[in-house]
């Protein structure tokens, strides 16, 4: 079972910027696509940002990977009050395209515990 842990989180300004962090242990996610998802209270989860494998990104905040395949970011810029919400890493090693990554939940096997982003003033 791959381990995610996420980090980073914590209470900005709007118009501040956040970095997250994915990170494992145990493995290299080099191997796995990447999401993002966030959740706020009384909402559903929804997508914000994946890398697939080859490290195509998609989404309103930039992902990247480090070199040693440990950690995954998630670089948050001009951050809005609407952004405030439980933000979660997952990963997937299921589908043999290293060229794509993936909206949708349920897609990814793999999920973290979640960080807390606020943005308020």
């Amino acid at each position: 079972q791959l381990q995610l842990v996420e980090s980073g989180g914590g209470a900005v300004q709007p118009g501040g910027s956040l970095r997250l962090s994915c990170t494992t242990s145990r493995s290299s996610l080099n191997y796995y696509a990447i999401g993002w998802f966030r959740q706020a209270p009384g909402k559903e989860r929804e997508w914000v940002s994946c890398i697939s494998k080859s490290g195509k990104m998609r989404g309103r905040f930039t992902i990247s990977r480090d070199n040693a395949g440990n950690t995954v970011y998630l670089q948050m810029n001009s951050l809005e009050p609407e952004d405030t919400a439980n933000y979660y890493c997952a990963a997937t090693i299921r589908f043999a395209s290293d060229l794509v990554c993936y909206e949708n939940a349920d897609a990814y096997d793999h999920w973290g515990q979640g960080t807390q982003v606020t943005v308020s003033s």
